[in-house]
């Protein structure tokens, strides 16, 4: 019994001694594949954080595409919108150009037709001073057969003094020759025709300026009265009275008072502009 046991329990040792074996083996081998799946597994994540970082990176440039596209859509629209106002300032411009040359065109035109008017309205006022011009001589001559005239700045003056008109002492009253002289005169203006006349009463030194004023006054209105009844319009007469203020000539001798006692006829022909 005891010799069989003893061989049992050899024979037992080195199976069990295979056992170990076999399972230091696969324990080797289970460690062998760990150890493998573990570099596996490493690789994998080294491989996927290498995918990340490469993901990142296109994601990255992806995003910075996405801005340039951004940037030169921007680009181009703000491009399109400039030349599309430089278009429509184009169009305005060649618009108003078009625009200004036709009012310059019109300008012209009218400036053209302006000088035209305006040397036919000279041509015409021209002809008119030339006629007007050769009626006051012709009045100048016929009113100088009459009574002293003379030709001013401002006219004819026809000087009716004392050795025409002859009023009595302090008085304003027409005598018949008087009358018959103011007649001529009215029927020789009569004949022409754009002209005012002003009557201006002078008297002499003789007396105070208000007694002068007054009888000056008096003497040129009858004047003026009858010039009217001879025919004459009433609106282009005008009186004034001058009193002593204006003497023709100076002294107190009885010859210089005979001169400075006078009525003055003022004749404007209104188609000249005397003393232009």
């Amino acid at each position: 019994m005891t010799s069989l046991s003893l061989r049992s329990d050899d024979e037992r040792e080195p199976a069990r001694g295979r056992g170990r074996g076999v399972l230091l083996f696969l324990l080797f081998l289970l460690i062998l594949a760990l150890a493998g799946l573990g570099l596996l597994a490493y690789r994998i994540l080294l491989r996927a954080e290498a995918v990340e970082r490469q993901l990142a990176a296109v994601s990255a440039k992806a995003d910075e595409a996405a801005a340039l596209a951004r940037q030169a859509t921007e680009r181009s629209s703000t491009a399109e919108a400039a030349a599309r106002a430089a278009a429509e300032g184009r169009q305005l411009a060649e618009a108003q150009t078009v625009g200004a040359r036709q009012e310059a065109d019109a300008a012209r035109q009218e400036a053209s037709s302006a000088k035209e008017t305006a040397a036919q309205a000279q041509a015409e006022a021209a002809a008119i001073r030339k006629k007007a011009e050769a009626e006051v001589n012709r009045l100048e001559a016929a009113l100088g057969q009459v009574a002293e005239t003379r030709r001013t700045a401002l006219g004819l003056v026809m000087n009716l003094g004392s050795d025409h008109l002859k009023f009595e002492f302090d008085k304003a009253d027409l005598r018949p020759e008087d009358r018959e002289l103011l007649s001529r005169i009215a029927g020789i203006i009569l004949t022409s025709h754009d002209y005012t006349i002003s009557v201006n009463g002078h008297t002499d030194d003789v007396g105070s300026d208000a007694y002068n004023q007054a009888l000056s006054e008096r003497r040129a209105q009858a004047v003026r009265d009858y010039l009217v009844k001879a025919g004459l319009p009433a609106q282009i007469l005008t009186v004034q009275g001058h009193g002593k203020s204006l003497p023709l000539v100076r002294g107190t001798s009885e010859a210089a008072r005979a001169k400075n006692r006078r009525v003055e006829l003022g004749l404007v022909n209104t188609q000249i502009r005397y003393g232009r």
